[in-house]
């Protein structure tokens, strides 16, 4: 029942975010066992063939080091550019990153990659070692974001302790963005006196700290000591530590930012703010990604031209809703992001395997219906207006770096944010209008629209 609690398939394939297993915790669902006996029918198989053909072709360019290092290999890039968070997304300096990246974990503890099923681009790190951790290959290896949440964030340089923690997040079933987080949380509270070396147990959870870390860890999977608190996540402890805790959560209605810096990328700032499932950095917009092949896949959507990575203009705007839509007709397909497919072939994917003749249009369609129940969902569960905000640390600088003298701008958030909604056919509480839900034919969820206005966005 730890809230950043995940859904596991054959222990290193996760379902990382949103708490799912929590939800599965929370009905008594310890699992879900399915055997096939015969392989499902496609429409046409050889179009399917012809498909997988063309990606298989494009992989070794296009998805280029992933199937070397996966994840993670230009963390150094990060610390010039000031997207490496480092203690709680509060500093921006690193001088470790090439010790906890990508290369220097194949150099030191790979013993291969590894693929879900049927996969050509095999992005997936195993690692192995005996000390001074025992860490055992079946649970996989860190990804960035595991290598970013246990490393720079909590200010750990030891890429072996980041290593066990990320093998006991795969034991316990959590989120290691969400369990990363909350131990950086924890740490600025503890440098500033709000958690007590008594709550600790006498773990010294300083910044840096790798033991500390791993400790953290297994204390928060177990329930145990102030691990019970931390278990609740950023927003809940606190709420319950009090004594200013609050401005070190480091959170989106709920859940933990994952490690992408939104006082550089603009755009994502405003995907974390709007998502419906809290900090997000799929469904997203990465901001200084959108450049060449990137930016191609958008062209038959009409976005045609490159938008400046610190605007927040209309063009932000429309560049970030039709690729957080994409992004959302992914999920909604099972297509992962990093096979190079353009999003004019999702539509020959869905025709060869069910043999509709379905278009582009209706695709698009598809991921504007869902971000509208999603949103309905929320405000009939008490989801407000003012709950599409980043935390109170983004509106400041970064202590160090390159991001040491810029922040997020509150007015020019609120702007996007509801020249979002605008786009989105809501209104200005972020609610989806009648007249937007009939020409997503839902009109069925009319009667789900809240009864009053939640609060609306201030600065």
């Amino acid at each position: 029942m730890v809230r950043v609690a995940c859904v596991v398939n054959d222990l290193n394939h996760v379902a990382g975010r949103s708490g799912l297993g929590a939800a599965m915790g929370a009905k008594r669902l310890k699992g879900v066992a399915v055997r096939g006996r015969s392989p499902p029918e496609l429409a046409d198989p050889e179009r399917m063939r012809e498909l997988s053909r063309n990606i298989i072709a494009r992989i070794p360019e296009e998805s280029s080091g992933l199937s070397e290092y996966g994840t993670g290999r230009a963390m150094d890039a990060g610390v010039e550019s000031g997207n490496l968070p480092t203690n709680n997304f509060r500093d921006g300096s690193f001088e470790y990153a090439t010790e906890i990246d990508a290369i220097a974990l194949k150099n030191q503890y790979s013993i291969g990659m590894e693929t879900c099923y049927a996969c050509a681009v095999r992005c997936k790190k195993m690692v192995a070692l005996d000390d001074p951790y025992k860490v055992d290959a079946q649970y996989g290896g860190p990804e960035y974001e595991t290598l970013a949440a246990f490393g720079s964030d909590c200010g750990v340089s030891d890429l072996a302790a980041i290593c066990k923690a990320n093998e006991l997040c795969q034991r316990y079933g959590l989120d290691t963005i969400g369990t990363g987080a909350i131990i950086a949380f924890a740490m600025e509270c503890h440098e500033e006196g709000i958690i007590t070396s008594k709550m600790t147990g006498g773990i010294d959870l300083t910044f840096g700290n790798a033991e500390a870390m791993v400790q953290m860890v297994e204390k928060i999977g177990l329930r145990q000591g102030l691990g019970d608190l931390l278990a609740e996540g950023t927003k809940r402890a606190a709420e319950r530590l009090g004594g200013g805790a609050e401005a070190y959560a480091i959170h989106v209605k709920g859940q933990e930012v994952p490690m992408h810096e939104p006082r550089l990328k603009r755009g994502l700032g405003v995907g974390y703010a709007v998502s419906p499932t809290g900090a997000d950095h799929c469904h997203n917009l990465h901001d200084t990604g959108m450049t060449g092949t990137t930016l191609a896949k958008l062209r038959p959507l009409g976005v045609l031209e490159e938008v400046p990575v610190d605007s927040l203009d209309g063009d932000k705007i429309r560049l970030f809703k039709y690729q957080m839509g994409m992004r959302v007709l992914a999920n909604c397909l099972s297509i992962c992001q990093f096979p190079p497919w353009r999003f004019t072939e999702y539509v020959d994917l869905v025709q060869a395997t069910t043999g509709w003749d379905v278009s582009m249009f209706e695709l698009v369609k598809v991921a504007e219906r869902t971000l509208n129940l999603a949103r309905i969902f929320n405000l009939r569960e008490g989801f407000k207006t003012t709950d599409d905000w980043l935390p109170p640390r983004f509106f400041e600088p970064q202590t160090s770096g390159a991001l040491s003298d810029t922040a997020v701008d509150s007015s020019e958030l609120k702007q996007a944010i509801e020249t979002f909604y605008e786009m989105m056919g809501w209104n200005s509480h972020g609610v989806p209008l009648p007249g937007t839900l009939h020409d997503l034919n839902v009109s069925w969820a009319v009667d789900y629209l809240p009864e009053r206005e939640p609060e609306k966005l201030a600065v």
